[in-house]
């Protein structure tokens, strides 16, 4: 019996230090990303406006990082929170943990290098080699052309700094290991031509992160929609921005989808106030109106060059009809 305790103390001693020590190795191997590269981006006039129109009308980093007015349609931003960060995504929406957007104004980003700050966009690890969760898409950002990114680090270079002491993310097990494995280094890209509105358009929609949404993580069917968002009225989904004809956009005129997007550009629009009970709805609209009407034709013709797929989705579930349904 003491011989047959013995073995078994010693194997049990042996898992323990397999276990430790993969736990070190994964630890010290991932993220597996570059070091920040060593730049310094020119503060120009061009850059900035460049940046300005990416972080708030196509990337929509100020929709995440500042804070939205829920109390008006599609949450637009509060005039004097931008970038200061602090959204709070919970388990009560459906993440595997609790998730606080960054403050990306100078008063924390002012001890960042430019480099660090070009590698959380395109790798998603901070500037202590920690990994971002991925509500943050850089794995969208890292297809930006360089220009671009470096456009957006000299725009925000440029914000109101605002003192905001933000709570650490914390997810939960396994995927805050797991996720370690998710960033990936960046490699030189160039925005394409606007002159092949096709691949321009296609650049838009990767950057805009407009998959992350309208594809759910269990379909392999890009852009069909009906990804679910649990938010206290009910349960929204996603559309289906594919070219089918009876399910999708197929039947939208260019001019309709362009008007879709602009009708949310005047203040008046962006300053419906709406009941708690109402319908609302996560899409940044306020946020994508900006965007120049060559740009929104351009995602309009990539859109109807992909292809169709009938996926019918049901837009909206109000809470009080789940709650009839589980009874």
């Amino acid at each position: 019996m003491k011989k047959l305790l013995k073995v078994l103390g010693i194997v049990f001693l042996v898992l323990v230090i397999v276990l430790v020590g993969g736990f070190i190795y994964f630890n010290s191997t991932y993220p597996k990303v570059e070091a920040a590269p060593n730049l310094k981006v020119e503060l120009t006039p061009e850059r900035i406006e460049r940046g300005k129109y990416l972080a708030n009308n196509v990337s929509s980093c100020i929709d995440c990082h500042s804070t939205r007015d829920w109390t008006k349609f599609a949450g637009p931003a509060t005039v004097g929170t931008e970038g200061k960060g602090g959204e709070r995504f919970g388990k009560e929406i459906g993440f595997p943990g609790t998730v606080y957007s960054k403050n990306i104004t100078p008063a924390n980003l002012g001890s960042w290098t430019d480099g660090e700050i070009f590698r959380a966009i395109t790798s998603g690890v901070d500037k202590n080699g920690k990994v971002m969760f991925p509500i943050m898409p850089y794995m969208s950002y890292n297809k930006m052309a360089k220009e671009d990114i470096y456009s957006i680090i000299a725009y925000l270079r440029t914000l109101q700094p605002i003192e905001n002491d933000i709570p650490q993310s914390e997810i939960d097990f396994p995927l805050n290991f797991i996720m370690k494995t998710f960033p990936q280094n960046y490699s030189e890209k160039s925005v394409p031509d606007k002159n092949n509105p096709v691949e321009y358009g296609k650049y838009l929609v990767t950057i805009g992160a407009c998959q992350d949404c309208h594809t759910p993580q269990e379909s392999k069917t890009q852009l069909s929609g009906g990804a679910e968002f649990h938010v206290p009225i009910g349960t929204l989904r996603s559309a289906n921005i594919t070219p089918d004809n009876e399910t999708g956009i197929g039947a939208w005129t260019k001019e309709t989808f362009i008007a879709r997007f602009k009708a949310f550009e005047s203040d008046s629009v962006r300053n419906v106030k709406l009941n708690p009970t109402d319908f609302n709805t996560i899409m940044p609209w306020p946020f994508y109106a900006g965007m120049t009407e060559e740009d929104l034709g351009a995602i309009y013709d990539y859109l109807k060059s992909i292809k169709p797929v009938k996926n019918r989705v049901e837009r909206f579930t109000p809470a009080s009809q789940k709650k009839i349904a589980s009874n």
